[in-house]
């Protein structure tokens, strides 16, 4: 007998020890709020304006007045051609509207003196009718000649080569001397508008769906009125210290990558952001009322493939419970159903606990990075 109770004593030895109070788990109580939602997109900056500058006139370039990345006003001269033949052209055009103003006084002036002639019956009704004629076609050698000097003048104008846009001017492709024919194929130089700026982002049109069944469902709402606000990260990982709003969004699904287009507004005063960078946006999409963030080194899945984690019941005792998740958020998983203010969840000691173990709870926190700060026993 004495035998048979050493025996039973050393296999006792190696099990866990049992206790009246439980086993001991790290516990958090968890209380629903108000959680923040946005969506992570990949995204391109391009400028807000683009022009490529191009002659309107043919001619040799005297002047290039600009400077190659600087800033421009919108009506500054960048280029200035060879403008003797317009002037010429200008000073032709008047001439020939003074010739036709001078025909229309003589024709205006014979007609008047043949009607005071048909007064006295000296002249015959047909003469009057050629002298209106006359009139009439002089009136309209003057419009026409009005419209030679505009043109005239437009093309001594276009010798002077405008910003169209206020922006920053490109590299110049030509120099003194050169000749530039009128709507070339190669422009003089590109101006591009940086403030603000725009960025282009992509999103799957399948989570446009999943968003606004969110919203239909009052999982997902905004709070606040006008666009939402987006938080750039660029391709060194810095952030981007100011944020941007969403301005227009893409009616169109693309029929190759099933994706739609965003186009987000951002100041760039400093001119970080450049036409053609890659950024990281994430968008303020708004938030979850009610929902409940748990950490997920307490959530597993059944093999039906829903979210699972064990709580302390009201006995004492653990119970495994289903979860309704919306998504993650850090380290965390947005439940939005099966969970109550001041539920005890299990997130420690998970290892040595069962449905239905006796528990002994003890209080712990989690850091950002999901860690446990306060270890229980072991």
């Amino acid at each position: 007998m004495a035998g048979c109770g050493e025996s039973q004593s050393g296999a006792g030895s190696n099990a866990p020890p049992a206790t009246d109070a439980g086993v001991e788990v790290g516990i958090v109580s968890l209380k629903s709020q108000a959680v923040p939602r946005s969506i992570n997109l990949p995204g391109r900056v391009v400028a807000l304006a683009t022009a490529e500058i191009r002659p309107q006139v043919d001619g040799i370039v005297r002047k290039v007045v600009f400077k190659e990345g600087g800033m421009v006003a919108e009506g500054d001269a960048l280029y200035e051609l060879d403008a003797r033949k317009f002037k010429a052209a200008v000073d032709s055009a008047q001439a020939a509207l003074q010739k036709a103003e001078a025909s229309a006084k003589g024709a205006s002036d014979t007609l008047q003196r043949n009607r005071a002639l048909a007064a006295n019956n000296a002249v015959s009704a047909q003469t009057i009718q050629d002298a209106e004629t006359a009139q009439l076609q002089a009136q309209a050698d003057v419009e026409s000649a009005k419209a030679d000097v505009e043109t005239a003048t437009i093309n001594l104008d276009n010798t002077t080569i405008r910003a169209p846009i206020a922006g920053i001017a490109g590299k110049s492709v030509i120099t003194v001397g050169a000749l530039v024919t009128a709507n070339q194929t190669d422009a003089l130089v590109t101006i591009r508008q940086l403030d603000p700026i725009h960025v282009d982002l992509v999103d799957s049109s399948a989570n446009l769906l999943n968003i606004r069944n969110q919203v239909e469902a009052g999982t997902l709402g905004r709070t606040v009125e006008g666009p939402p606000t987006v938080a750039l990260t660029l391709e060194n990982g810095q952030a981007y210290g100011k944020d941007g709003t969403i301005g227009l969004a893409d009616v169109v699904v693309s029929e190759t990558t099933g994706t739609f287009s965003l186009r987000a507004s951002f100041p760039n005063p400093e001119r970080i952001l450049l036409p053609g960078m890659f950024v990281e946006a994430v968008v303020d999409i708004g938030q979850t009322p009610g929902a409940f963030l748990v950490p997920q080194r307490a959530v597993t899945r059944n093999s039906a493939g829903e979210a699972t984690a064990f709580f302390v019941s009201a006995d004492g005792k653990a119970e495994t419970r289903v979860l309704t998740t919306s998504g993650s958020i850090g380290n965390n998983w947005l439940v939005t159903g099966g969970l109550k203010d001041g539920e005890q969840l299990i997130v420690d000691g998970l290892q040595k606990i069962s449905e239905g173990t006796t528990v002994k709870p003890v209080a712990v926190t989690i850091d950002e990075n999901g860690v446990i700060q306060q270890e229980i026993a072991k």
